[in-house]
């Protein structure tokens, strides 16, 4: 996944368009024609850990790319300007037409994100919510599907990105 880093894919400065946009350190690249520096910093993700009446977990179905077909926790990007708890009310309604009613934070987890072509650093920011009802839930936006599921190793082994395995395995394998 290396190559596919920010700093080997970018290639040209933001500000001026030249082509000498080369790494500098680890986490920035700089232009040697007008001495721009851009850094590349993590971007803000949010997750939901919702649970039914019996305590199983509320799993989506990715309907597209990257992972299409894997099973994720609701959530997404959080937008610019945006705080981390609106968005994941905000990403909450959009994919699944729930609305909470109570969140907790629990944590945070780095992550690898590949999408076309370029490995996004995020922090996936992780809540225990609730909402009041199910009644009204429907699959939508980016979500093919949803299902509750006791959270097993078999499970987790379905879920297609690193840091959703991880809060699985933090928050869910031993509730």
């Amino acid at each position: 996944m290396k190559d596919f880093y920010p700093q080997k894919v970018f290639r040209f400065c933001p500000q001026c368009g030249g082509s000498h946009f080369v790494p500098f350190g680890e986490k920035a690249n700089k232009c040697s024609d007008c001495g721009f520096v851009f850094y590349f910093n993590e971007a803000a993700a949010v997750a939901a850990i919702i649970r039914d009446s019996d305590g199983k977990v509320l799993l989506t179905k990715r309907a597209f790319d990257p992972g299409k077909g894997m099973l994720d926790l609701p959530g997404g990007f959080v937008d610019p300007l945006e705080s981390a708890e609106h968005a994941l009310e905000r990403e909450i309604m959009e994919e699944l037409n729930l609305k909470i009613t109570s969140k907790k934070y629990l944590g945070s987890f780095p992550n690898r994100y590949l999408f076309g072509g370029v490995v996004y650093f995020t922090c996936d920011l992780v809540f225990e919510c609730t909402v009041p009802s199910f009644n009204n839930i429907v699959a939508t936006d980016d979500v093919a599907a949803y299902e509750f599921y006791h959270i097993t190793e078999d499970v987790i082994e379905q879920v297609g990105g690193q840091s959703i395995k991880n809060i699985l395995r933090t928050f869910c394998m031993s509730n």
